[in-house]
């Protein structure tokens, strides 16, 4: 699962990555990485949102939050984002040390027909469509895909399955995209990761291997399907469940009270303690149980 490349002995600063930090109004954490600025944004309640804009070129201190329109998730604290700032910057210094080419091609995909592609190696293209977009490998390039893991016909969508391409083909990635597509593999493929790095994944490193922890060792409980404030109890959030958290037609499904301040859906779903969380056949906040006998 390591890449091919040998990794960076240099010491990396701010100056020699591109890099520079700031304070904005209100205190507001800054960066400016080339044509990009990024800030750290209160959300509320502790919570900070990374935030970018492109081509502002006033001055890191002159900056506002209106200047920033696009998000890319939560960031913890200010170290944190320190930390995403200089990994941000020697991933967009490393893009620059690719032949990557912007071309126009005209063929169909499995997501349209293709509006650009972006050449990473002979054999090995990126295609963006109206709607999506992904990697198309040529068939001696697919061949080179590890079995548990290849795509018949050599396509692989942008969301999940590029990163089959960065971890076949890891020279063409840089650090950050190759970190994220380990992840992304744990997270969706995790049998095969186990299998390519010789190595089992503990609890919490995998979401779908851990999922399938949770659904073996709940599968005789009730887990919340759905759920609402309730209408009729104040401080209580009246919630669907069924056995496993299964869905369909013929599921049974029974109604429970939980106090609102308890309740939270969890990584994979909440699950109904018995001995605690009341079943409920009184009058419903869900329309579709309105009317219903109880």
């Amino acid at each position: 699962m390591n890449p091919a490349r040998s990794p960076q002995t240099e010491v990396s600063t701010p100056e020699t990555i591109g890099l520079e930090f700031g304070t904005a109004a209100g205190g507001m954490a800054v960066a400016r990485i080339g044509d990009l600025v990024f800030a750290m944004v209160h959300a509320g309640h502790g919570q900070y949102l990374l935030a970018s804009a492109w081509r502002v070129s006033r001055p890191l201190a002159a900056l506002k939050r209106d200047d920033f329109y696009s998000h890319h998730g939560t960031v913890a604290d200010e170290a944190a984002f320190r930390d995403r700032m200089v990994e941000q910057a020697k991933h967009s210094r490393e893009l620059g040390l690719f032949s990557r080419q912007s071309v126009r091609m005209t063929c169909s995909t499995p997501w349209g027909p293709s509006q650009g592609a972006t050449v990473y190696a002979e054999g090995i293209v990126c295609h963006t469509t109206a709607g999506h977009g992904g990697f198309h490998l040529s068939s001696a390039r697919n061949a080179e895909v590890h079995p548990m893991l290849r795509a018949d016909g050599g396509w692989y969508e942008e969301d999940a399955a590029w990163a089959v391409v960065a971890l076949t083909f890891p020279d063409l990635f840089t650090a950050y995209e190759r970190k994220c597509a380990d992840k992304t593999i744990r997270d969706s493929w995790p049998d095969a990761w186990e299998a390519i790095s010789g190595r089992l994944l503990a609890p919490g490193e995998s979401y779908e291997k851990d999922a399938r922890a949770f659904a073996r060792k709940h599968a005789g409980d009730w887990i919340v399907i759905s759920a609402l404030r309730s209408d009729h109890h104040a401080g209580k959030t009246e919630v669907i469940a069924t056995i496993g958290g299964k869905r369909g037609e013929r599921v049974k499904e029974r109604r429970f009270l939980v106090p609102s301040d308890e309740y939270a859906t969890g990584r994979f779903g909440f699950v109904i303690d018995e001995a605690r969380h009341a079943a409920y056949d009184g009058p419903s906040s869900f329309a579709g149980w309105r009317g219903r006998a109880a």
